[in-house]
């Protein structure tokens, strides 16, 4: 009974999917299934979700192995070769890392990095490293470069999977010796394509535990899902639409025009992101499955440094853990910290992309951390080493510093070249006038899209500062019952009229 009231309140909420034209019922494109906010996604999960408790449990794996399959062949399906080949590899090593000692345990470590960078290298970089041999001369100029179709997701399962032999090499993790299982952790559906990177010991042994369908676990992923679905196809792709207007014109573009393309994108990539996330999790949840939280209202940091406690939690703790403290952390001083740390962001920058402006975004973050530190170790007492910051300093001006460089730095994150993210950042201080004003007005958007669009902004910085403490799914779960489905239904209507069609792609596929 609580299933088939389940899949009612999936049913009802499958016109959220439907962006779509109404003829897209009639015909299927599988490399949108990978898409989480198409209707080919809505029936997938209307398949496998009841099929998974339908089934006995020493099956389970074999259905989710399938369908993970299924959901990254759906893209390209050769590539699905390349994971099974890293999945072998890493499967293999780890247990020549528990079966070994001393440095034969390490060499079979950097085997198993080797292989997976090794492949990301080629797939993503090889262009990019060439080009850059090239320019300084040291290839030939004629020596023509090879384009590959990047996979989807390479860099989220490469440190996923890193992570695994990693963690049995620091004698954290015991090697998984059923090679489906382990497949299927490097392979899991709703985290596959973009996150949040697990580790093993948060993951693999969720696999093997015997999930029993209930309906409090049923209804909150999918008021997880359909906050994430909104979040991505009401605000994020409504603000995609002034975004990639303003940074296709980037020597045209005036201050007022720089500034509200710059504060929309940093909402866009909030909730494109993080709304991949609440509908992984969502989905993981269903099932019965816990999936780490990848985001902490970011935009509410106090400085720089909370803002990577909260910003892409996964990713930063992996660099942190397999990174930043392997380089020495903050264990040999202050300048040693600040090299450590600027190894870190530049190398966080290269991860999301082959492109200049993703070094720059990660050396400006670097440069954001040194700033912070070295303005706390100027102001450190030196009696009793603790800070003496007054409450405008620490509540007011840190985190507007730290919001406008944030937003500065995602100038050259979005930019298509570092010259373009120059020249905007440039024309920011230029043209605020009545030219730049009328600028702003002559985007062809009508006035009721700019009231929507400005509104979803300040709606959302503004529930980043009041529910930082208790997320927005978590507050509506203690509502009453006229409440919470007032916002459901508000929420599926706000998607069916004021979403954008055509399943437009999550931003950090690229990566």
């Amino acid at each position: 009974m609580q299933l088939g009231r389940t899949l009612g309140h999936c049913l009802l909420a499958c016109p959220c999917f439907l962006t779509d034209d109404i003829k897209s019922l009639t015909t299927w494109s599988a490399d949108k299934l990978v898409l989480f906010n198409s209707l080919q996604f809505c029936l997938f999960f209307l398949v496998v979700t009841p099929s998974y408790f339908l089934l006995p449990h020493k099956y389970r794996w074999t259905l989710l192995l399938g369908a993970s399959c299924a959901f990254y062949m759906s893209f390209v399906p050769a590539y699905i070769l390349i994971l099974l080949g890293t999945i072998l590899i890493d499967y293999w090593v780890g247990l020549r890392i528990d079966a070994s000692e001393g440095h034969r345990r390490k060499q079979w470590l950097w085997l198993s990095i080797a292989a997976n960078v090794g492949i990301l290298v080629l797939f993503k970089y090889l262009t990019f490293f060439t080009t850059i041999l090239q320019d300084v001369g040291l290839l030939p100029s004629t020596l023509g470069t090879l384009h590959w179709l990047l996979p989807i997701g390479l860099s989220f399962h490469t440190l996923q999977a890193m992570g695994y032999t990693i963690e049995i090499y620091k004698r954290n993790q015991i090697p998984e010796r059923h090679l489906g299982i382990f497949a299927l952790y490097v392979l899991f559906y709703p985290q596959l394509v973009a996150g949040p990177i697990e580790r093993p010991q948060q993951l693999l042994h969720q696999f093997r535990e015997r999930h029993q369908f209930t309906y409090r676990m049923a209804t909150n992923g999918l008021r997880l899902m359909l906050w994430g679905l909104f979040k991505k196809v009401v605000i994020a792709d409504r603000l995609a639409l002034v975004v990639d207007d303003v940074f296709a014109h980037p020597d045209t573009a005036m201050g007022p025009s720089v500034m509200v393309g710059a504060l929309f994108f940093t909402l866009q990539i909030f909730c494109d992101f993080s709304g991949y996330t609440d509908i992984a999790r969502g989905a993981a949840q269903i099932m019965g499955f816990r999936l780490m939280e990848n985001f902490n209202y970011p935009y509410a940091a106090a400085n720089i440094a909370d803002f990577w406690r909260r910003w892409h939690i996964s990713l930063s703790s992996w660099l942190r853990d397999y990174v930043y403290i392997p380089l020495g952390g903050n264990r040999l001083g202050f300048w040693r910290k600040q090299l450590n740390l600027a190894i870190t962001f530049v190398i966080s920058g290269l991860w999301h992309g082959a492109n200049y402006t993703f070094v720059v975004w990660g050396a400006l973050h670097a440069f954001y951390q040194f700033v912070h530190q070295l303005f706390l170790e100027l102001t450190k007492d030196k009696d009793d080493d603790d800070q003496q910051l007054t409450p405008f300093v620490s509540d007011l001006l840190f985190p507007m510093l730290t919001f406008a460089g944030v937003v500065m730095a995602w100038i050259f994150f979005r930019a298509n070249t570092v010259s373009d993210g120059v020249t905007m950042v440039i024309n920011l201080f230029m043209g605020w006038n009545v030219d730049g004003v009328d600028q702003v007005l002559a985007m062809p958007f009508t006035i009721a899209d700019w009231l929507i669009n400005w509104a979803l902004l300040l709606g959302m910085l503004g529930m980043s500062v009041g529910l930082q403490h208790r997320g927005f799914t978590s507050w509506l779960a203690i509502q009453g019952r006229f409440l919470r489905y007032g916002i459901y239904y508000g929420l599926i209507l706000a998607i069916i009229f004021f979403g954008q069609t055509g399943s437009r792609s999550f931003i950090y596929f690229q990566f």
